[in-house]
């Protein structure tokens, strides 16, 4: 057996195994979309998919179709979960090792039930913290060469070994198609599952990302090179109640520098709502830290 043989057994192999957890999700008005299996009774997918709430429905590998539920989902993050009436997925296995630049990958799709679809390249690019079209932010973010077929939106993006590296959306930024690491689409999912939104922290401050004076980063002990100063502050909002001030600089939030507004976002994550975390200020040219309960961006 020839050498392009194998890797096409290989290939066609890791197919098979990551369509066992690749779902056809049936949840707007055109063609469907995909989703995986994220639990026995639950199916990730992409947000923008979803765009009724009533007579969903989905049907996994054997093309056995069942009704769902919305569960939650994420606007920001392009996330939702579906539930089923009944645990009778087998939930998708994920990848152990992160991906890497170079690495060859497939993107599944089952937009019919006429069975998966794949498409497959390498990775191209990693990326990340970047704002979404969606008012979210992405920790990181993967692109690759693969093709995004239509209904491909919400389903995985697998390795060699047919494990979940990813979900495949084309609905984050203005119809480019990127693939949501797993680690991250996980989170979102689990946060869902348990309260059916995703809580966003926030301060209630605006800020200009500045540069910090060589005399001031001899006294924070570290290298760094910029961080946000407060310009203005929410009135009896959490900043101000904790007692930052007007011409502080933000350089760091909960132990994580702080050097411009997306690092401030990612920063504010849903564990940290309603919670007192340590953001550490320039105030005067001198290092203070300042305790302050985070409240939630409604």
């Amino acid at each position: 057996m020839s050498v392009l043989t194998d890797f096409s057994n290989e290939l066609a192999a890791a197919v098979e195994k990551g369509g066992a957890g690749t779902v056809l999700v049936d949840a707007r008005k055109r063609y469907p979309a995909s989703g995986i299996a994220y639990a026995a009774d639950l199916v990730l997918t992409a947000d923008h998919v979803v765009t009724r709430e009533e007579n969903l429905s989905a049907s996994n590998a054997d093309g056995k179709s069942f009704s769902v539920s919305l569960a939650g989902r994420d606007p920001g993050s392009d996330l939702a979960l579906l539930r089923l009436g009944e645990k009778i997925l087998t939930p998708a296995k994920i990848a152990d090792t992160a991906p890497n630049i170079g690495q060859l990958v497939i993107a599944l799709g089952r937009p019919s039930n006429a069975g998966i679809q794949a498409s497959w390249g390498i990775i191209t690019a990693i990326g990340g913290p970047a704002r979404t079209g969606r008012g979210g932010l992405l920790d990181e973010y993967i692109q690759t060469e693969t093709t995004p077929y239509p209904g491909f939106s919400g389903g995985p993006l697998i390795n060699t070994e047919g494990e979940v590296l990813g979900l495949n959306t084309s609905g984050l930024a203005h119809g480019m198609a990127l693939t949501i690491p797993a680690k991250f689409a996980w989170r979102i999912a689990d946060a869902l599952a348990r309260h059916g939104t995703v809580k966003r922290g926030y301060l209630g401050v605006r800020t200009q990302r500045v540069d910090i004076p060589e005399s001031a980063r001899g006294a924070l002990k570290r290298d760094q090179q910029h961080g946000l100063l407060i310009l203005w502050l929410e009135e009896n909002g959490p900043a101000e109640k904790s007692g930052l001030l007007v011409g502080d600089i933000v350089v760091a939030i909960g132990g994580q520098a702080v050097g411009d507004p997306d690092d401030l976002f990612a920063a504010l994550n849903s564990d940290t709502v309603g919670k007192s975390v340590a953001v550490e200020v320039l105030r005067g040219g001198r290092p203070e830290t300042v305790g302050v309960t985070v409240g939630e961006r409604k």
